[in-house]
């Protein structure tokens, strides 16, 4: 699956594909993941839950790099956690990208732009 060339100038050096906690494939470029995974092992959470995070998060995570046209390959297990088929919305998201099936997709923007005011608000922005 080809990412933009506005996305693979984050992610030269590799990327970690992951499932979403919505039904979608999260592409984390391997700094931001590391970030990520710092940052889980220094939360306030109990052993047991610490644990079930780790598996839910790092149990169902690939690493991959990019072929010479810019395509990475999305694995079984997260294309159906996805629904991903023949073609995919990719959505940027601050500093990772997200995968989703493109029906899925519409769904979450439209849930997503009806409660964007709504939570910015709650920012106190």
């Amino acid at each position: 699956m080809p990412l933009p060339p506005k996305f693979r100038r984050e992610m030269r050096e590799g990327v970690i594909l992951a499932k979403g906690t919505e039904k979608c494939i999260v592409v984390y470029p391997l700094g931001e993941w590391k970030r990520l995974a710092d940052s889980l092992a220094v939360k306030a959470v109990t052993p047991a839950n610490l644990r079930k995070l780790n598996r839910t998060i790092f149990g169902s995570a690939f690493s991959a790099s990019f072929d010479g046209q810019g395509r990475i390959t999305l694995t079984s297990p997260l294309r159906s956690y996805a629904e991903i088929g023949d073609t995919v919305a990719v959505v940027g998201a601050n500093n990772y990208v997200e995968l989703w099936n493109e029906e899925l997709w519409e769904v979450e923007k439209a849930s997503a732009e009806e409660q964007a005011s709504q939570i910015i608000e709650s920012f106190g922005a």
